[in-house]
């Protein structure tokens, strides 16, 4: 039980750490990862919204959480990465459905930040397929539930 609240808390940290940082540094080394590049639909490849700032700084999260509650830093900082690789991934399906960024998309918003780093979870720690299976989907209902919550209160910049 500890070890799953641990890595839903590891998922949470991946994506609002980035959220965090970037309400605390504002423009400050706000560069994206795709460096404003185009793909061949003309679109974005990620968009602005994905950014070096942010990969670190949810990947750093994460590492330090595992080392703290005593799981491998790499670990931590492998899951985050694989959270923020997930949330790259959305982003790049929605730029080639012409989404906007931050153009809301139910479950895709959700579910790759949350499925490639609870895959992960299950190999390395040999976690039970239906303990991950359920984290990952308590962390996409969670996150449709608070988004709108932390945009009222200032924390995020979209409600979704």
């Amino acid at each position: 039980m500890l070890l799953s609240l641990e890595l839903f808390v590891m998922l949470v940290l991946a994506n609002g750490a980035p959220v965090i940082v970037a309400k605390l540094f504002h423009q400050h080394g706000n560069w994206p990862i795709d460096g404003g590049r185009q793909w061949r639909d003309g679109e974005f490849v990620l968009g602005p919204s994905k950014t070096w700032r942010g990969l670190v700084s949810g990947t750093l999260a994460c590492a330090l959480f595992a080392f703290w509650t005593g799981l491998w830093w790499l670990f931590g900082a492998l899951f985050g990465g694989l959270a923020l690789l997930g949330d790259m991934l959305s982003s790049f399906i929605k730029r080639r459905m012409g989404l906007v960024s931050s153009a809301r998309a139910v479950w895709l918003d959700q579910l790759p930040e949350a499925l490639l780093p609870m895959l992960f979870a299950w190999y390395w720690l040999e976690l039970p397929g239906w303990e991950a299976g359920a984290i990952a989907l308590l962390f996409a209902l969670s996150n449709m539930l608070f988004s709108p919550l932390l945009y009222r209160l200032g924390i995020r910049k979209q409600p979704h």
